[in-house]
């Protein structure tokens, strides 16, 4: 859609029902060459609750309006502020956040494939940022830094370092990730000004900030992750969705403040450009408002009932989130819940718990161990023409040697080098006097002739990175899969190529952190 729109139609999405932009003239220039490059990072604390569909909802805007988006998870600004996520449950938490927000931006139908998703450890351990924190850290103030985290990093009497370093790591998130305009709420404006301050002191460009309003919580206040009773949690059930809202703050004809009406404002209006209020017919039945400025109107004149207006929401709300709670009610995914949200003191026994599966008699997919491996050797099998002897590398000291039936499938020059996936604990084989350490995965056609190609892992993916099925990405692969259980036979059944050519078990994703496993044509196919 972004390539239809002119450069003014564009700034319009861009922009819509943000409360203030910082740089908007630069903004228009950008536009008359190419699209924004832009992100939002959110720091992998508290639970993620329905506030959190305002800056989806605008993502989904900046997507209209052809944008390159990336999504920042920001697991180290979590550690740093703090300590809100302790060092012990960092990595649990991100893995819940990367699960939570991409199943919110599912919900309102925004495709993930056209966004870019990264952790903040992916760069900002590295030598470069690492030496560039060190330069800005001469340059900054005390004053200044503490004057920047005000709004966002937690207050406290005797703040330590860590927080002081937190505004000048957001700033350089800007040069590391290339883009254009840093997106956030509003409460993150002293952080953008620093940026815009010190960037170029240190030969990086100012960059463009748009800024969200911060959405009242349910209580009339800014609704807090810490604040049970402002906040709707992305997994409530229906039931709790509706005794919140019951109590939420929604005066006859008061507008200020009111959570209810701005949820509808920055989240359901942009999503379905109109709101329908439910209401008996004995009050004049339903009324389609497709303009949020009459709906305002009408509950500031009274016209539009508190109840009839929460009991809208409950409905709109909840078909939001019926796709995120089945999402979620899987058994790992439950157990990476509990185990992210622990006490600290009981952290580790977590974080081993959530490696281990509820029983050993299941039959889920964390229990392969697949990974992306590189094929650097090719050769006929020394006893067997049809069959192919490989040496692939999935980033242990030595190549695991494999062995293929792909001969009359996959000529030789085309496997060389190819980024595969390999199922690595099956019991070693004798093929033929030669012992095959893995199974190479490969999509083949259902019906005549035959056809077979190896799955391909995103590009880009390290040797060695597991590959997971959606929803099953913490677990404990087996060390070895017993012969006599069939768990890989069972959970083949289950396997299926997709019309879109992704890889998948119960419609359900192959998947590593940087995409989907897919073939190149067999869609309908199946995977052995």
């Amino acid at each position: 859609m972004g390539d239809e729109l002119t450069p003014k139609e564009k700034s319009h999405l861009i922009t819509r029902n943000l409360q203030e932009v910082l740089g908007e003239d630069k903004l228009m220039a950008i536009l008359q060459e190419r699209d924004l490059k832009v992100y939002w990072g959110t720091a992998t604390t508290g639970k993620p609750h329905v506030a959190y569909f305002v800056p989806m909802s605008k993502i989904a805007d900046f997507l209209k309006a052809g944008c390159e988006v990336t999504i920042l998870f920001a697991d180290l600004h979590a550690y740093l502020d703090n300590m809100k996520a302790p060092w012990e449950l960092l990595e649990l938490r991100t893995r819940y956040y990367e699960n939570v927000i991409k199943a919110m931006l599912e919900s309102i139908g925004v495709p993930l494939e056209k966004l870019k998703f990264i952790r903040g450890t992916d760069y900002q351990l590295s030598k470069e940022y690492t030496l560039d924190v060190y330069r800005l850290s001469s340059l900054v103030t005390q004053h200044d830094a503490k004057k920047a985290g005000a709004e966002v990093v937690k207050q406290v009497e005797h703040p330590l370092l860590s927080g002081l370093l937190y505004p000048g790591l957001q700033a350089l998130d800007e040069e590391y990730l290339k883009v254009d305009a840093q997106f956030g709420g509003v409460d993150q404006r002293k952080i953008f000004t620093f940026a815009e301050k010190y960037l170029p002191s240190l030969g990086y460009a100012k960059r463009l900030h748009l800024m969200n309003p911060m959405v009242p919580g349910l209580t009339g206040s800014k609704m807090s992750s810490s604040e049970e009773e402002s906040k709707i949690d992305l997994l409530d059930r229906k039931e709790d969705v509706k005794k919140k809202l019951k109590k939420a703050f929604c005066e006859p004809g008061n507008v200020e403040n009111n959570g209810i009406l701005s949820f509808i404002k920055h989240v359901l209006f942009p999503l379905k450009s109109e709101f329908v209020i439910l209401r008996d017919t004995k009050w004049g039945g339903n009324k389609t408002y497709t303009a949020y400025e009459e709906l305002e109107k009408d509950f500031a004149a009274e016209v539009v009932h508190p109840g009839d207006l929460k009991n809208s929401v409950e409905v709109a709300l909840n078909k939001l989130l019926d796709p995120i709670r089945e999402k979620f009610n899987t058994p790992e995914l439950k157990k990476l819940i509990s185990a992210a949200y622990s006490e600290p003191s009981k952290a580790k026994a977590s974080v081993k718990n959530s490696n281990q599966n509820s029983s050993p008699e299941d039959v889920i997919p964390s229990r392969l161990d697949m990974r992306v491996g590189k094929v650097i050797s090719v050769e006929k099998h020394p006893d067997a023409d049809s069959l192919y002897l490989e040496k692939i590398d999935v980033g242990e000291p030595e190549p695991r040697t494999v062995i293929s039936g792909l001969v009359q499938f996959v000529p030789k020059e085309q496997l060389q080098d190819r980024l595969v996936v390999l199922l690595c604990n099956l019991k070693p084989q004798k093929m033929r006097g030669v012992e095959s350490q893995g199974m190479l995965l490969c999509a083949s056609s259902v019906g005549e002739p035959r056809q077979v190609e190896p799955l391909d892992p995103p590009a880009g993916s390290c040797l060695g990175e597991r590959v997971y099925v959606e929803g099953y990405e913490i677990g404990q692969p087996d060390d070895e899969l017993k012969p006599k259980k069939r768990v890989f036979e069972k959970l083949q059944a289950d396997f299926r190529i997709s019309e879109d050519c992704v890889a998948q078990w119960k419609q359900k994703n192959f998947m590593t952190k940087l995409g989907n496993v897919s073939c190149k044509t067999l869609k309908g196919g199946n995977i052995s």
